[in-house]
């Protein structure tokens, strides 16, 4: 890991107290430097796996997500070293990955959710996305697709969006949980579900707009 003066207090810390400040200070540069600490290990675990239908960002992303949950599960009281029991979560996420990837192989094609697909070929962060159905975001089904005005007030929502925000919206309605998310670009579930209800604001606030 290279050496950088923001994270130069948390050199001489051992993993346990990274996480208890990021856990319960709410530390988020705790949180960072014991994920750049432990992506080569993710790194090495990935390698030698394949996700049918994906790619080896697609095996290391699952590998980081199964690193947060490390961070979020891990209790010292346990007697367990995290290096131990981080190992065991990237393998275990990897390998849940791959199974699902696998069941999801069996499912007719027509059954996809169009919601995934990019908008702009050259912006794969943000996925068609029309009309929210009610205030509730939380709930992935209460984003329906519309076909008015599809082209318009899809350039009107991506220019509304904040570069983390159309990242969170692509990675949401690809059925990521917070969790996941937070593991995958490296945030906590509180700034994610706080970019979630900003998103919702943008988008109702941009379709009132367009009704008048």
């Amino acid at each position: 890991m290279e050496k950088n003066s923001i994270y130069t207090k948390y050199e001489a810390m051992d993993d346990a107290r990274l996480i208890a400040l990021s856990k319960f200070e709410d530390d988020t540069l705790a949180l960072e430097y014991l994920i750049e600490k432990y992506k080569k290990i993710v790194r090495m675990k990935a390698r030698g796996y394949y996700i049918l239908g994906g790619d080896s960002e697609d095996i290391m992303q699952e590998g980081m997500i199964g690193l947060y949950k490390a961070i979020r599960d891990f209790d010292e009281s346990k007697q367990v070293n995290f290096y131990s029991f981080a190992v065991l979560c990237i393998t275990r996420q990897i390998h849940t990955a791959i199974k699902s990837a696998n069941r999801q192989k069996h499912i007719p094609l027509n059954s996809s959710l169009s919601l995934d697909r990019a908008v702009y070929e050259e912006n794969e962060d943000l996925t068609y996305i029309d009309t929210f159905a009610n205030s509730d975001i939380t709930n992935p089904e209460n984003l329906i697709i519309s076909s008015e005005n599809k082209t318009a007030l899809e350039k009107h929502i991506g220019e509304s969006l904040s570069a983390l925000e159309k990242r969170v919206l692509f990675l949401y309605l690809r059925g990521k949980s917070y969790c996941e998310i937070a593991a995958i670009i490296h945030k906590d579930e509180k700034s994610i579900d706080n970019a979630l209800q900003r998103i919702k604001k943008k988008v109702t606030k941009i379709l009132a707009q367009e009704e008048k």
